[in-house]
């Protein structure tokens, strides 16, 4: 479906554009959001900067998410997982600071010594380069909310429309260029679909530095 993170910001980026959506910034989800946002945000001429969250895994598998946490404290909970699965809320609590610390860290990381860019009464467009189940997205957009924006577009290459269903009713458009039923992982529609390196990541935002 997409070459590669650059054609995915360039497609949606015509999508944007189509829509004529209008924004102040761009905030893109590390690692895999940060090219995707980079091709939009020079596209549209606006500056981008970070939004970051962790998963909060399940007790017997790491990879179901029960939760996740953005890198203020803002957090998402699977209400209807965590009242079958017998998690108590000692372990929540634990797992979610252990994963805001390391939000947190990213965020740092990868910013720098650059100010985090207002967000206060701005429109913003939240990128990634696709979501599966939503979760650390969920978190992502309660940031936002958080921060007071006027207005936040979701923009994602692809999704499952059952997961831009439940996040759509956090963001007040969303934009996304394929949502095939028959999902998976978001890597399967992607030729090339490498890791970002943390090197790499930075040098997305580094653009912005002046």
């Amino acid at each position: 479906m997409f070459e590669n993170r650059t054609d995915a910001g360039e497609r949606l980026a015509d999508l944007l554009e189509a829509r004529g959506v209008d924004a102040d910034l761009v905030l893109a989800a590390p690692r895999g959001g940060l090219p995707v946002g980079r091709v939009v945000a020079d596209r549209l001429g606006l500056p981008l900067d970070i939004v970051s969250a962790r998963k909060i895994g399940a007790p017997w598998n790491a990879e179901l998410a029960i939760g996740a946490v953005a890198s203020d404290g803002s957090v998402w909970l699977n209400d209807e997982l965590l009242s079958t699965s017998g998690i108590d809320d000692e372990y929540v609590e634990e797992h979610r600071e252990r994963e805001r610390e390391a939000a947190r860290g990213r965020v740092d990381s990868y910013r720098g010594d650059r100010p985090p860019l207002e967000l206060a009464g701005k429109r913003v467009i939240v990128v990634d380069d696709g979501v599966a189940t939503g979760a650390t997205m969920h978190a992502c957009l309660e940031r936002i909310a958080a921060g007071g924006v006027a207005r936040v577009v979701l923009a994602v290459p692809v999704a499952p429309p059952d997961t831009l269903s439940e996040l759509g009713r956090k963001a007040d458009e969303v934009v996304c260029v394929e949502a095939p039923s028959q999902f998976g992982a978001v890597g399967r529609f992607y030729r090339t679909f490498d890791q970002v390196t943390d090197e790499q990541a930075r040098s997305y935002l580094a653009d912005d530095a002046a």
